[in-house]
Parts: C-alpha cells; structure tokens; sequence
C-alpha cells in the first residue's frame, strides 16, 4: 500500500481573530508540507483543483511543478484534475512537463469534480459533464500512448495528425480514475482498466465494498489483470500524539469548511458529535494517534478487499502549522512503516515500498 497526503489548499479564517493568512504564505506553507511529505518517506502528494475562493488551488499543475523542483523521491499526483472543463492536450503538456521537472514522479488522477464553477468559468455546459468527461478521457488515454494521432470528437477541435510535445520521462504517465459514489464511474473505470481513486469523505468505508466489486468484476469482464485493478481511497486524515489532539487540531477548519459548503448544499451546520462519530471505529475519518490510525487503515484495507494507495485529506488542519508538520512526520515515520509491516511490504533502501 501506498500512504500519502491530497491537498486543497485550503485557505480558512482563523476562527479566533476572522483573519486569512495571506496567499503567498499559505502557499509558501503548502510547499514546504510537501517537502516534509518527501523527506519522512511518505510515497505520494496530491494537489486539487477547485475555482473557489477557499482553496488556492486552481492551477494544481503550477504547484505540482514548485513541489517536483523541491523533491527527490514524492509521487506527485493531481487530486482530481476536472478533466470535463479542461483541454486533455494541455493537461497531457502539463504533466508531461511535470514528469520531466521531476524526473518520472508525475501521475494524473482525473475527474468529474464535486463542484460546478469550472463549467461555466471555461464556457461548458454542466449537464454535458458526464459526455464531456467520457470524450477528453478518450483522447487524454490516446496522448499517452502516441505522439501523433488523429481524433474527432464533439466538444473539440479535431487532430488531424499534430504532435504533442513533450513528452514525458516516463514511458506512460499514470492515469486514474477519481470518483465519488456514481456506479457507472465505477464500471468506467473497471472497463478500461485504470486505477481507481475513490473519494471518502462520511459514512464508512465498508459502504463502498458494493461498488469496489463493481469495478473489479467490470475489469475482470473486459480483460484487464486483477493486479492492474488499483483501488486507491482519498479519505479525511490527520495524525497526532493522542486521539484528543488530533482532532481538536482538525476538527475546527473540517466545521467551517463542511458549514460552507453545507449552506450551499443544503446540509445541516457541521457539529462535534458528527465529527466524533466520524473518528470513531465505524466511521470514515483517519483521525487519531499513530496506534489509532494505523489499526483504521487495516480495518479499511479488510473492508474494501485490498487497497493500493491511500492519501490523506488534512487541508481542514491548515491553521495549526505545527500540528500539520507533526501530523505529516507521524505519518511518514509511524504510521505508513507500520501498516506496511502489517502488510508484509518489504522495506527497499531505507523506505518500505
């Protein structure tokens, strides 16, 4: 299994005072996360995309290429990259460009989006967001594999044969498949054979078993290896020294964010009890001491019948600095070396694999 952190950079007031850190700083922050992330051993760093004013990152290709040039090791992922609203020749140019800053870490995990301001900011209708997705994954999987090609599609200009460069260091950019809880994303993702990357964020995980199955069995019907069946879980995350402290860290900016965008969705006001049931043993957040998230993560493993990677959402924790950097230390060092030895994954170079 594969241990590492997604972010969103997130940028919330401080309750306290109703003052935001300055961009620039939040930022300067976000990177250096990403630097301790490397240097503890953790395997991958995600970072989203969203257009809205509490997150910085509209642009995750342009932080995943500070971060490649501050790294040595890290995977660096998008977390999702809204493919729907985007052109897949430049997602293709820009990761491609990644993976060269970085010498072969870039992957690219693509979605739909959980939110909608992408579609009319870049001129796209959002009830084609399903039709969208489907025709610029098609291409995005046929950049990969040719630096020429011919293709027509509906929502954009035809190749005709043009070449895009660069290409990548790698031989094949990772691609997964980032989805929430819609069953046809599932079987999407299963047919073609890519990776999955499922975004947990309440209930438990044993829910998503049914739909876990759902993917393999669509894999297994057209063709695809088991072991090419990767099922990554991005999940609500945060690590300290005791239960406690974990979740007093976290739990104020998961309240203001999820009372947010509640507002809009109309959700109930985030409260304590909700977010203690969620840390508890049957819910779906990572929240506790190392002892306390590591036994969480196995627990979750067994459910979903094998995970391949794991990334933790701690963005939430922002204002708590030191808390973050502790909490990504206790996760590179801690937990992932024990949920690997668990697993029976064999350390390689210093770092379990």
């Amino acid at each position: 299994m594969e241990i590492g952190i997604d972010s969103f950079a997130a940028t919330i007031p401080n309750p306290a005072t109703g003052k935001t850190l300055p961009p620039a700083d939040r930022m300067e922050a976000l990177l250096a996360e990403v630097e301790t992330a490397d240097r503890v051993g953790l395997d991958v760093f995600g970072i989203g995309e969203h257009h809205r004013k509490e997150f910085l990152d509209s642009a995750p290709a342009v932080i995943l290429a500070a971060a490649a040039a501050r790294t040595k090791r890290i995977r660096l992922t998008s977390a999702v990259t809204v493919l729907s609203a985007a052109d897949p020749v430049r997602v293709f140019q820009d990761f491609a460009t990644i993976d060269l800053i970085a010498k072969g870490r870039a992957e690219i995990v693509v979605g739909r989006g959980s939110f909608g301001e992408a579609y009319p900011l870049f001129g796209f209708a959002k009830e084609d967001y399903d039709a969208l997705f489907a025709e610029k994954l098609d291409l995005l999987l046929k950049l990969r594999e040719a630096t020429s090609i011919s293709w027509r599609g509906r929502f954009r200009p035809a190749l005709t044969g043009q070449s895009v460069f660069p290409r990548p260091h790698q031989d094949r950019i990772p691609i997964w498949l980032g989805v929430g809880g819609t069953p046809q994303s599932f079987v999407r993702a299963g047919t073609l054979g890519l990776p999955l990357m499922v975004a947990i964020i309440g209930g438990s995980f044993a829910r998503f078993r049914p739909l876990v199955d759902l993917y393999r069995e669509a894999g297994r019907r057209a063709g695809h290896a088991p072991e090419t069946l990767k099922v990554g879980i991005h999940a609500m995350g945060f690590v300290g020294d005791t239960d406690r402290s974990a979740a007093d860290a976290f739990f104020p900016g998961w309240a203001h964010m999820f009372t947010e965008i509640g507002r809009e969705r109309g959700w109930s006001t985030a409260t304590r009890a909700q977010f203690d049931a969620m840390c508890g043993p049957q819910g779906a957040f990572l929240i506790g001491n190392p002892q306390t998230v590591r036994d969480k993560i196995l627990a979750a493993n067994d459910a979903l019948g094998g995970i391949s990677r794991l990334t933790f959402q701690m963005s939430s924790a922002m204002l708590e600095t030191e808390a973050m950097q502790r909490s990504i230390t206790l996760l590179g060092t801690e937990v992932a070396p024990a949920v690997k030895a668990a697993l029976g994954q064999v350390p390689q170079n210093g770092c379990a694999d």
